[in-house]
Parts: C-alpha cells; structure tokens; sequence
C-alpha cells in the first residue's frame, strides 16, 4: 500500500516548493487515494509504469514524466514573471507545481498492469480519460476550482476551454514531453 509518506518522498524536491502546507497536504491526499483507486501497491511499481499507452515511451517513467512537466511548467512561469517588465496577468507557482504534479493523476486510475509484465488501459480508463477522472478525484478530495482546471484542461479536453493561466503552462510542458516521442517513433524527430 502507497502511503502518504511514500509520496511525500517521491515528490520531495517539488512539493518543498509549494509554500502552501494545505495546498501540499491536499496534493499527497489526492495522489494517495489515487494509488489506492488504481490499487498500485509500491513505489516501485509506479516508478516502473510507463506515463503513456499511446506511444513507445523508451523507458520514461509515469514518476518521470510527472517531474518533468511540473518542472517544466514551472521554468515557464518562472521564465515570464523574470522577463517581462509588467506582468499582464498573475501566475501562482504553488498552483503551477500542484497542478503540475496532479495533471496525470488520473493515469494511476486508467492505468494497470496487465499481468504479463505489461500494461494496459483499465475499465476506468476505457469509460473516462484520465483528465476526467483525475478532475473528479480532486475535486472530491476539496481541491480548488483552479486546480481541477488544471487537471481536467491539461489535454485535448480543454482546447477551446477556458483555462487559469497555470494550465496554459502545464498544458505545454506536457505536449513537451510528449510529441517529441510521438515524432521519434513516426521517424519525424530530426535528430
């Protein structure tokens, strides 16, 4: 059983940044009770899990991937409130590494092994993507308006939609990691 202890660990170096201690309790709660839902067992195995079934991933981890496009999206709004002379609008960062974090929560419910040292999409994941389910989890376990935006308008769910700018800058960090696996398997990388 994944504690709150073993996610805490995980995400040490991120969930540090949120100076929010509610908004970085409520962040393990809901990653928790993920696991619980996708019956993950280990931080191991989640270290194993690929962060996608659409593509060959090369070995990128779910854990990976969720660093990396916090910390993406995090260099983003970092990069505009350094570099521009007036902000046009306000970036909240605990929002941006909670989102971050949260975006594919959903995945751990869509997710599951399929017995043969492989994966594949769960019963929840065949009735709702995981930036559905991922918004319902965290909104039943008392996360902000804001921060299910994030989650839920982090894909193709929220083109056209309206979206707090964190998820502007989440939404890019994960497409970041995300197309440039999908270009190298259909040999449109130029590497």
């Amino acid at each position: 059983m994944i504690t709150q202890s073993d996610i805490k660990t995980l995400f040490a170096s991120l969930l540090e940044k949120i100076k929010s201690e509610e908004l970085r309790d409520n962040v393990v709660d809901i990653w928790t009770e993920g696991c619980k839902r996708g019956a993950w067992e280990s931080v191991d195995e989640l270290k194993k899990m690929p962060f996608t079934l659409l593509t060959e991933t090369r070995g990128v981890s779910f854990v990976e991937h969720t660093i990396a496009v916090t910390e993406g999206a995090l260099a983003l709004a970092q990069a505009q409130i350094d570099g521009y002379e007036s902000l046009p609008y306000a970036i909240d960062l605990d929002r941006v590494i909670a989102g971050g974090i949260l975006h594919d929560v959903g995945k751990l419910m869509e997710i599951e092994k399929n017995g043969q040292d492989g994966y594949r999409k769960s019963h929840s994941g065949k009735c709702a993507r995981h930036p559905i389910s991922g918004a319902i989890l965290a909104a039943e376990m008392g996360a902000s308006e804001e921060l299910v935006n994030t989650i839920i308008c982090h894909a193709k769910e929220g083109d056209g939609r309206p979206q707090v700018i964190e998820t502007v800058f989440i939404h890019q960090a994960d497409f970041a990691t995300f197309n440039p696996l999908v270009m190298l398997k259909g040999g449109q990388l130029i590497q």
